[in-house]
């Protein structure tokens, strides 16, 4: 059954890929049930301070479906993730910031690989934090190759984002260097800045493994564009139908901030939803399992019978 929810009996498969952006060389991860062929895809893109497998394939004993990338290829969909420049097993040799157009350059890469291996035409699309943003921003470029975007943890102009108020207090500091070190007490405090209720610690001890397994510093363009160059995406500008999803006590996704992004947005096949219980880590969350519900709902959604793309 593709994407309508039938949960599958046999083992999800993983693959490993590579390709390459001009000399970088990109690392991608495929899962799916059976064959990957004749089946809806997509593909998530991290966010700032993680690669994409910690991210989206986490594996925490005695927490069921934990790997969101598991969960929906169970369901039918063919999953991929892709880790950006700077990040994860990609390539680390530049000395670059890795901002949010760079991110959008990796995305086009990528999709760009998956159309020629597996003859993709169009992605559905999930990123979250400043992996919306690079979303987003490929989706406004390349608008012929997104169907579905959703957009978890977005900021538009920052506008009303506690967490972004303080990060721009160490701006200087992070022009002044390309990356960052991160360790376990800074992904402690990912869970702990807005709600320290909304995530089990076993979950964040997991997380923190899995990041630091694979890198122990984050290129820092990412917070340089959030914290001092915002907006960096236009809202009509996005033709495909978009979801905004915002966790209820998220410092970095402010509501008003999103309710005017929501406004301006093309098309009328749109939708913006609240999630209770959740701050900025969904999958990592004790709610995780709604974050989910939600975005199945909007990647199995049937396109309506008519909708124009003027905004409402």
């Amino acid at each position: 059954m593709d994407g309508e929810g039938t949960i599958a009996a046999s083992p999800v498969s993983g693959v490993e890929h590579w390709t390459r952006k001009g000399e970088i060389r990109l690392f991608l991860w495929e899962k799916y049930v059976g064959a990957p062929e004749k089946k809806p895809v997509v593909l998530f893109v991290h966010g700032s301070s993680m690669a994409s497998q910690p991210t989206f394939d986490l594996n925490v004993p005695g927490r069921p479906d934990s790997s969101v990338m598991d969960w929906f290829a169970k369901r039918g969909f063919v999953c991929w993730c892709v880790d950006m420049e700077g990040y994860g097993r990609s390539d680390k040799s530049r000395d670059i910031y890795c901002d949010i157009a760079n991110g959008a350059d990796d995305l086009e890469a990528a999709t760009r690989y998956i159309a020629k291996a597996r003859g993709v035409d169009r992605f559905m699309i999930y990123g979250i934090s400043s992996g919306a943003l690079r979303a987003a921003l490929f989706a406004e470029r390349h608008p012929h190759r997104v169907s579905r975007l959703a957009l978890d943890a977005f900021v538009w102009t920052g506008a009303g984002a506690p967490t972004l108020e303080q990060r721009r207090k160490k701006l200087a500091q992070f022009v002044a260097s390309k990356r960052r070190p991160i360790d376990r007490a800074f992904v402690q405090s990912i869970f702990e800045r807005d709600h320290a209720e909304t995530a089990e610690q076993r979950v964040i001890d997991a997380f923190a493994d899995a990041i630091l397994a694979l890198d122990d510093s984050m290129p820092n363009g990412t917070y340089i564009d959030m914290c001092s160059k915002l907006p960096l995406v236009d809202p009509q500008k996005l033709a495909m139908p978009t979801l905004l999803m915002r966790g209820q006590y998220d410092g970095i996704a402010g509501f008003d901030d999103l309710v005017e992004f929501f406004k301006r947005l093309r098309n009328a096949d749109k939708q913006f939803t609240v999630m209770a219980g959740i701050s900025h880590a969904s999958f990592q969350q004790k709610n995780y399992l709604m974050v989910y519900a939600i975005l199945h709902d909007w990647f199995s959604r049937p396109p309506p019978a008519y909708a124009a793309t003027r905004a409402c």
